[in-house]
């Protein structure tokens, strides 16, 4: 695993963090498996995975199940675990609806620093004693 931040998109991490949502879920995960999880063409996600395994963020044989490589899996967690506290956020301290705190977690996640969301991690902490 490499020391050095890797820079990705807002974009390929939405793609790093479905493909681990799906392996989490199904133990596999394919490019249409994505395709549809993400509401995209398949020709989009293979211009997103080649990019990713350039990056070597990914690994993918032709036709085959993709995986993260230890890099790409530490961002993947790292998104999800954003998305998932800024959802939970929404919808038990605020009142979203469920479907909306979805939507917005995911625009979110990307622009929230590791700072703010330590902070709101220790702040729902407090919230919840």
């Amino acid at each position: 695993m490499s020391d050095k931040p890797i820079d990705v998109s807002a974009s390929l991490e939405d793609y790093l963090e479905a493909i681990y949502v799906l392996y989490t879920r199904q133990g596999h995960v394919r490019v249409t498996d994505v395709a549809t999880f993400l509401g995209l063409s398949k020709p989009s996600v293979n211009r997103a995975i080649n990019t990713l395994k350039n990056q070597n963020l990914l690994e993918h044989e032709y036709y085959g199940d993709l995986h993260l490589t230890p890099d790409g899996e530490k961002i993947a967690i790292d998104v999800w675990q954003r998305h998932a506290l800024l959802r939970t956020f929404l919808t038990r301290h605020l009142g979203v609806e469920e479907a909306v705190a979805e939507k917005e977690a995911c625009k979110i996640e990307h622009s929230v620093s590791k700072d703010t969301i330590e902070k709101l991690k220790q702040f729902m902490e407090q919230l919840e004693q």
